[in-house]
């Protein structure tokens, strides 16, 4: 494919000029820039011709009714923890030490699992454990693989469809004028974009939402490249040995008590579970937002690191679904809640519908591998709507930070122990007594 997006100087004059918004809420509150007018005839659906911008409302919903979409979703930027971001605000890790310790208070044990650490770290035969697992482990990567896939060619077709809409309503351009403006940038437009190299290299680009024109990096950084590997090799040891030598057991004493419903011991081994989760669950965030998807996008030379906002800040639930995982996020916003908002659907209907598609494919990446169909992961995602209007009128600030962090230590955990727990009783309770009723 080449350097798509021309050299770095002028891909930092196209991308410096383009507005930002933040969404201010529903799931995908439309961070995305929306330009008044289409790109001509011959330039592609890149949005590389230079073109008025629009005037947007509060929600950052601008020009969802003219038919007109903003294809360029990515500009040249580094990761919030890369050093090169100047990102220096992280003002809700203090709220979530001050939750983390009030939960911590239930942890008896907590000095004797931090020197288990230790020995987690210089045990490497630790990631073979893996294999007892292999079957659900696979069958969740196998589903996120094709999952992927299916978003990335929806993304794809869907886009190259407008470009061929646009371009059989647009006019005939003279070939001197095409020639002058081939020499001007050097970019790619429709159809000269349908080619193996240019689809092989969007299905392995971090990103969901496809575009005629990647913003590129001019480089390969090796060192930043081996720091990422490094990390990814690291942070699947401490996984590993933290899931095996902390939660497992923690799940497994649980068990007796929800066969008795002991609500007391119930939520004891809850608030037990919430803390190895939530940290296994921070460790993952990073794990893959930043160390993996910055590692794939060093070695493609992509150039939007934006994999991530500053998420821990959220004071709303709202503000963390915008921000905790962009990639999802933009292809929502540009694949499902726009076009459901040009087709006269209100925001408050084309917010719910993105929430339901989400808890669609929470629950899908669940219940196939576990072979179960319990609907825990679709009722959590779909609670997060009241629980959003709950957050936003009763808590403001770094109160509606702290309400931000609750959620995500205590709610994970449930979720958690109605699985396990409907796992144990299905395969391991109901065919024990099947057996006994059969000798009987």
């Amino acid at each position: 494919m080449g350097d798509r997006g021309g050299t770095v100087s002028s891909r930092r004059r196209r991308t410096s000029s383009r507005p930002s918004g933040q969404g201010g809420g529903g799931p995908v509150g439309a961070e995305e820039e929306v330009r008044d007018g289409a790109p001509g005839p011959d330039v592609g659906a890149g949005g590389d011709a230079p073109a008025p911008a629009a005037a947007s409302d509060k929600d950052g919903d601008s020009n969802v009714g003219s038919g007109h979409w903003e294809l360029r979703c990515h500009r040249l930027q580094d990761s919030l923890f890369s050093s090169d971001s100047g990102f220096s605000n992280y003002r809700g890790i203090l709220n979530w030490c001050v939750v983390m310790l009030g939960t911590l208070t239930e942890q008896a044990g907590l000095l004797l699992h931090v020197a288990n650490l230790a020995t987690i770290l210089c045990f490497p035969a630790a990631v073979a454990l893996l294999v007892e697992s292999i079957t659900p482990v696979g069958s969740v990567l196998a589903l996120a693989a094709y999952t992927i896939l299916f978003l990335k060619l929806f993304s794809y077709r869907d886009v190259n469809l407008w470009c061929r809409q646009r371009r059989a309503r647009a006019k005939t351009v003279s070939a001197g004028k095409k020639a002058s403006g081939a020499s001007a940038q050097r970019t790619v437009s429709y159809p000269d974009n349908l080619t193996y190299r240019d689809l092989y290299y969007f299905i392995f680009a971090p990103t969901l939402c496809y575009e005629l024109n990647f913003p590129r990096s001019p480089r390969i950084r090796k060192r930043f490249l081996l720091r990422r590997l490094l990390e990814m090799l690291f942070f699947t040891q401490l996984q590993v040995g933290l899931i095996q030598q902390w939660m497992v057991p923690t799940i497994q004493n649980s068990m007796k008590p929800f066969k008795d419903m002991d609500y007391s011991r119930i939520i004891e081994r809850l608030l037990k579970l919430a803390v190895p989760n939530h940290l296994i669950w921070l460790i993952f965030f990073y794990w893959l937002f930043h160390s993996c998807l910055n590692a794939v996008a060093e070695l493609m030379q992509f150039g939007d690191r934006e994999f991530y906002r500053d998420w821990w800040n959220s004071e709303s639930v709202t503000y963390f679904w915008q921000n905790w995982n962009i990639p999802v996020h933009k292809w929502c916003s540009r694949h499902f809640y726009k076009p459901m908002l040009r087709r006269g659907s209100s925001r408050w209907v084309a917010r719910t519908g993105v929430f339901l598609a989400s808890a669609f494919f929470h629950e899908y990446l669940v219940s196939i591998p576990l072979r179960m169909f319990r609907l825990w992961a679709f009722t959590a995602m779909m609670a997060q709507i009241p629980l959003a209007l709950i957050v936003g009128r009763f808590f403001q600030g770094n109160y509606g930070n702290a309400a931000v962090w609750l959620t995500l230590i205590i709610g994970q955990p449930v979720a958690v122990l109605m699985y396990v727990h409907d796992y144990y009783v299905l395969n391991y309770e109901a065919p024990t007594a099947g057996a006994r009723t059969a000798q009987a």
